[in-house]
């Protein structure tokens, strides 16, 4: 299958490769070179952005911050990365516009759908910075909610993993990879997918949700243009 219009998840996690914290210039550089592939062979993309490679909310809100603050300091460091991803793919000469939920007019537009979708018809990356621009919500539930409202066919969530298991396979050399899933069956034994917001939003929406190994070279042009690569998820689906 392909597709049309799309939306990649990246977390924050993604761009820092193998160091500590931050961003690695070369995985960014990298991350580019494919999303480019796919844009030049026609297909609309939309991305969101983590921040965990910077700031996690939920982690510094155990620790006695407070939880809202928290959230939007984690809000403020996915429009670093999204400005960054931004210039990766604009020396490439890949045209992108970063809108963000929380307003930033210096240094990206405001989300606004009608906009946003204007740029992907005229063959823009657009990228999703600031979250939902609300705490207590993840970046997960921001991409499900960006691709309900721009009419994305899928959701690629890009990560470290080829799909989805059964249990850890770190821990359990036995797990099982589904090839495919529900989104009921992710819900009732709580898959580590997306969390249960997001997933519940692409259920209503009947948005597939694709998860698939960033770090494997090619898999991100791969599964954006529709070839079978790491797990489904979706209505139509059988738990495989």
């Amino acid at each position: 299958m392909s597709y049309q219009r799309v939306l990649l998840k990246l977390s924050g996690e993604a761009l820092m490769g193998d160091l500590g914290y931050g961003i690695d210039p070369k995985i960014v550089a990298d991350i580019a070179q494919e999303i480019a592939q796919v844009v030049n062979s026609g297909v609309q993309t939309a991305i969101v952005v983590g921040g965990g490679n910077i700031f996690r909310g939920m982690k510094a809100s155990a620790a006695g911050m407070d939880r809202a603050t928290a959230d939007y300091i984690g809000m403020i460091a996915t429009v670093m990365n999204a400005m960054t991803l931004q210039d990766a793919l604009e020396r490439i000469e890949i045209p992108t516009r970063v809108q963000t939920a929380i307003a930033m007019q210096e240094v990206a537009e405001p989300y606004i759908r009608r906009r946003a979708i204007r740029h992907l018809e005229k063959g823009r990356v657009v990228i999703f910075g600031a979250g939902s621009g609300n705490p207590f919500f993840t970046t997960d539930t921001t991409a499900a909610l960006r691709a309900a409202e721009i009419d994305a066919e899928a959701i690629f969530k890009a990560t470290k993993v080829d799909g989805v298991y059964d249990s850890d396979p770190k821990e359990n050399p036995n797990a099982h990879r589904y090839q495919s899933l529900t989104y009921n069956h992710v819900l009732a034994n709580e898959l580590k997918v997306m969390d249960s917001t997001a997933i519940a939003l692409c259920k209503e929406n009947e948005i597939p949700i694709v998860v698939f190994n960033l770090l494997e070279n090619g898999n991100i042009t791969r599964a954006l243009k529709g070839e079978p690569v790491g797990t489904v998820v979706g209505g139509h689906y059988e738990v495989n």
